[in-house]
């Protein structure tokens, strides 16, 4: 069987994803890669036989996307010539992980195509979403990589194909340690002004990661560090908490090392609404924004001690398995 598992690379976390779930889906046929999309920092240790900037999300600094430079870097042309032109027909199944070229293609040639990824666990009526409708959301979800046949990956089995997290190795089998610093990963705001406020806490000792910054510096007890994978999941293992965006993957692995947690929805962004509603419900601190009068939240947060003692089994192999015997 020939396999294309195609993966969105906007972001660090489909990546991180695929580096376990690469090895899975190599035991039921030839596999290919196709990775599209910008703004991630991690490579994969596999040949990728395509690459595209696909339609890539650009983060702003103020808490969001930044969508002037998200529709001044994606031409529609340019994506309509490649969903034309990709050649999905030269397989059998298309494994796709949130990315819309191959899912375009394969809608328009009738190929074979299960999603694989937290996106598609949102397609479930199950999966937590918030009180009031993003219909632009929905639709977006829906229709930015569209799959009717899916397995899906979040917090909790909402649903009877949705499986827990796939938490890779670097973090299940770190050894953890509390070092006494909290790490942050806002790649949506201004490290500038993440430091302007975090020192507020001058007793506080945190490491920011950015998305902004080519080069470390340091003010006091704030460290400021460009992304990158090792030097990331160093700060998150050995860290008291971690302050972060309500993305997926990063949230899951700081549940499973039992670390304090504090999320923050990037604007406009419904994946991360809907994810912040499942963790609030599982009990973990939500912030709208980080602002100056966000600072009394974020105080009681580091004075608190709260942990949910979350530990994820290794499921990426059972989920493979699951999507071949059902969808292959």
């Amino acid at each position: 069987m020939k396999i294309l598992y195609a993966i969105q690379g906007t972001g660090n976390g489909h990546l991180s994803r695929a580096v376990d779930i690469i090895p899975e889906l190599q035991k039921y046929g030839q596999l290919d890669l196709f990775v599209s999309g910008a703004q991630a920092e991690i490579t994969l240790p596999y040949p990728v036989k395509y690459k595209s900037k696909g339609l890539s999300f650009y983060f702003g600094k103020s808490g969001g996307i930044n969508f002037y430079k998200t529709f001044q870097q994606n031409s529609s042309k340019e994506v309509v010539k490649e969903i034309n032109q990709f050649p999905v027909e030269k397989y059998d199944l298309i494994v796709n992980d949130f990315e819309p070229i191959s899912a375009w293609a394969a809608k328009k040639k009738e190929i074979k195509i299960v999603g694989l990824s937290h996106q598609s666990s949102l397609l479930s009526k199950k999966a937590p979403k918030p009180k009031i409708m993003d219909p632009f959301g929905e639709w977006l979800l829906r229709n930015y990589a569209p799959v009717e046949n899916y397995i899906g990956f979040h917090f909790e089995e909402y649903d009877k194909n949705i499986f827990t997290p796939v938490v890779r190795k670097s973090i299940a089998e770190a050894k953890k340690k509390d070092k006494g610093h909290y790490t942050v990963y806002l790649p949506a705001y201004d490290d500038k002004k993440l430091v302007e406020l975090f020192l507020k806490f001058p007793s506080v000792q945190w490491q920011i990661f950015s998305k902004h910054t080519k080069q470390p510096y340091h003010v006091g007890r704030i460290s400021v560090y460009p992304v990158s994978g090792d030097d990331f999941v160093e700060s998150v293992v050995t860290s008291t908490g971690v302050l972060c965006g309500a993305g997926f993957e990063t949230p899951a692995e700081v549940l499973h090392l039992n670390k304090k947690l504090l999320v923050v929805p990037m604007k406009s962004q419904y994946e991360q609404k809907c994810n912040a509603v499942a963790l609030k419900k599982m009990g973990v601190q939500v912030l709208k924004k980080v602002r100056k009068r966000s600072l009394k939240r974020i105080e009681k947060w580091l004075d608190s001690n709260k942990r949910l003692d979350i530990s994820y089994p290794e499921v990426a192999s059972k989920a493979v398995e699951r999507l071949m015997k059902k969808y292959s």
